[in-house]
């Protein structure tokens, strides 16, 4: 009977951990994103965006991206397409007088002479006098070419210009007033030059306080209208990869019966990871705690399956914005922390 028992216990088991691991392959991801890192970063789709104080740890990889992902570096094989080791270079006396004094020997030993002016030992004076009219002639030939170069590299050692990568002051530029790393919003980064090699970890666009308050109402916008289950709304703020993503999560969510309602949403803190710029297209990845309220609900009777009408919850994600010349910012990436 004890091993009969011991034998239901197992079953029993084992049946209860079948159901909680179908219950939560089919529980709803709530809020906008959640779970999921997904986007696009250009060319640092791939690369984890600089930790801050919000998000401390590693951000998580892309799991689901239009960019394509490079391939590893292969090491190079040799082949028909590979180049050839080039010649050594010879210099103008390995050149132009080796040649001229080779052929001269040549010459004498076949009796032919140098320039066909030696015909035997009596010649070797007549020898040595062409060949030092031949040393004098390149003689002042090189100390001709050396003195025209002479001004171009005079020209080039003088010192380098101290822009704000090459050690030169950069310009700071704070966030709003009253943003910072405790209070709410955005801390501000340093400023710099605006280009597609921007270090990273670095403001290379130059974010300011305009672009904070962007950030922050594009957060709302979107979790709010991700509740409403509005595809347009959320077309319009963010990039089309994202609006695919976002309409096949509440599309799923319908297939299932079920709404995923968000209320409240506010931004607690964060700060910018890092800005750079590629082509005519503005990027800026910021990290962001905020606290909403996110339940999901039956579609037929409005019964909460997931989460809680009245309790709020947290969340921390990286998100990244994009902004074409002449645009405005939108949504092109969420990682979570």
């Amino acid at each position: 009977m004890t091993q009969n028992n011991k034998s239901r216990r197992s079953r029993t088991v084992v049946v209860l951990a079948a159901l909680l691991s179908i219950a939560a392959t089919t529980a709803v991801d709530a809020r906008a994103g959640k779970g999921s890192s997904m986007g696009s970063r250009g060319s640092r789709t791939y690369d984890a965006p600089a930790t801050t104080n919000t998000a401390p740890g590693t951000a998580a990889p892309m799991q689901r991206s239009t960019t394509e992902q490079p391939s590893a570096a292969r090491p190079a094989t040799p082949g028909a397409g590979m180049q050839q080791p080039a010649p050594a270079r010879r210099g103008f006396f390995g050149g132009l007088a080796g040649g001229l004094l080779g052929a001269g020997l040549i010459g004498m030993l076949l009796g032919g002479g140098f320039f066909g002016g030696l015909g035997g030992i009596a010649s070797i004076l007549g020898f040595l006098i062409q060949i030092a009219l031949i040393g004098g002639l390149i003689w002042l030939a090189v100390r001709f070419f050396q003195r025209r170069n002479q001004p171009a590299m005079a020209g080039a050692g003088g010192p380098m210009n101290r822009g704000p990568l090459n050690g030169g002051p950069l310009n700071r530029e704070q966030g709003p007033a009253g943003y910072g790393q405790t209070g709410g919003g955005y801390g501000g980064a340093g400023a710099a030059p605006r280009t597609a090699k921007t270090p990273k970890g670095v403001d290379g666009v130059g974010i300011g306080p305009a672009d904070y308050e962007a950030f922050e109402k594009l957060l709302r916008e979107i979790q709010n209208a991700y509740g409403r289950e509005d595809k347009a709304a959320i077309r319009s703020l963010t990039t089309p990869e994202m609006a695919g993503y976002f309409a096949q999560e509440l599309d799923d969510n319908a297939a299932r019966g079920v709404v995923n309602r968000i209320e409240d949403v506010k931004l607690l803190q964060g700060d910018l990871a890092e800005s750079w710029r590629e082509g005519a297209v503005d990027y800026a990845t910021v990290a962001m705690r905020y606290g909403l309220v996110d339940y999901t609900v039956n579609k037929a009777d409005d019964q909460v399956v997931d989460g809680d009408r009245t309790k709020p919850s947290e969340g921390v994600e990286i998100w990244t914005f994009q902004r074409p010349a002449g645009g405005g910012w939108v949504l092109s990436a969420i990682q979570q922390s």
